[in-house]
């Protein structure tokens, strides 16, 4: 006896007609009409009789309904139980692939409250570039991973996070422009520039400033911006970063954000193919309910 065919009887009872049975159990009339027949015959008794235009319980089914309803109330009650307990017995490891970047902070609060409910669960982040953990994660060795955009994520779900990453000109104290407050597009136009190796960085970049690329003077290009710092203290030159990356900083540098402001989203993302954990699961869901709040 499935539980599936309870469900059908339970609601043909309490509507006493087929049509509208069938309308609230998103099925065709035809559909149901023949899984009722089949129910009745499977246990060799009629449950229903037609009376104007209604359906009414026979003997048999007033009896069946009684059961029918203390089975499903149990079932409910044993899949909540189950969930309950898988969620008290969560654990296993969470892999993240994080930039450096302003959104780290709520990765960290995301974590702090997943360990908080889950103390056997425990994480691990690698920090890298874009297109590093990109790689690791298609290979399957991240669950998941922060990036900044402009990046290569159509083949993974995304939730954009709730900070927004500030670009500009990191440069040094000692640097001609380290009295403002802001970097404008003309301002960069023959200064020395590090900027970032990634192609779509420099392309939104360069739109950003209405420039070719060939106009700028790029004198290197980046993948960490900590590689870059002592270039920037030393005034080989200024570097195109964000805020999110050097704020906690203490060197001799300035981070001067771009006017018009230039910024761009934070995003988690995950293979839409891959096989996630309930742990996994568990910690996308929660990172979900916070964004909704």
């Amino acid at each position: 006896m499935e539980i599936r065919m309870l469900k059908y009887f339970l609601t043909v009872a309490e509507e006493q007609n087929i049509t509208q049975a069938a309308k609230k159990l998103h099925i065709t009339q035809p559909t149901l009409s023949r899984q009722i027949r089949d129910f009745e015959e499977s246990l060799q008794m009629t449950l229903f009789v037609r009376q104007n235009k209604k359906l009414y319980l026979t003997e048999s089914g007033l009896f069946l309904k009684k059961r029918a309803e203390e089975i499903l109330t149990l079932n409910e009650k044993t899949e909540q139980e189950l969930a309950n307990y898988q969620q008290t017995i969560l654990n296993g490891q969470i892999s993240i692939g994080c930039v450096e970047a302003e959104s780290s902070h709520f990765l960290a609060e995301m974590l702090e409250e997943m360990i908080a409910d889950h103390p056997q669960v425990t994480f691990t982040i690698f920090s890298g570039t874009s297109n590093d953990i990109i790689e690791k994660l298609d290979k399957g060795l991240l669950d998941m991973a922060v990036l900044i955009e402009p990046a290569p994520i159509e083949k993974y779900h995304k939730l954009i996070l709730p900070e927004k990453e500030i670009w500009g000109l990191l440069v040094s104290t000692e640097h001609f422009l380290t009295h403002r407050e802001t970097v404008s597009a003309e301002d960069v136009l023959g200064m020395p520039l590090i900027c970032s190796s990634r192609k779509e960085v420099r392309t939104m970049f360069c739109s950003w400033g209405g420039f070719d690329e060939e106009a700028l003077t790029i004198i290197g290009k980046y993948n960490l911006i900590f590689n870059v710092i002592s270039l920037v203290e030393n005034k080989v030159g200024a570097a195109i970063a964000i805020k999110g990356a050097v704020a906690e900083r203490k060197n001799k540098i300035k981070f001067l954000p771009f006017v018009p402001e230039m910024t761009t989203n934070c995003v988690l993302v995950w293979k839409k193919e891959g096989i996630l954990s309930a742990t996994v699961r568990t910690f996308i869901k929660k990172i979900e309910h916070a964004l909704k709040a």
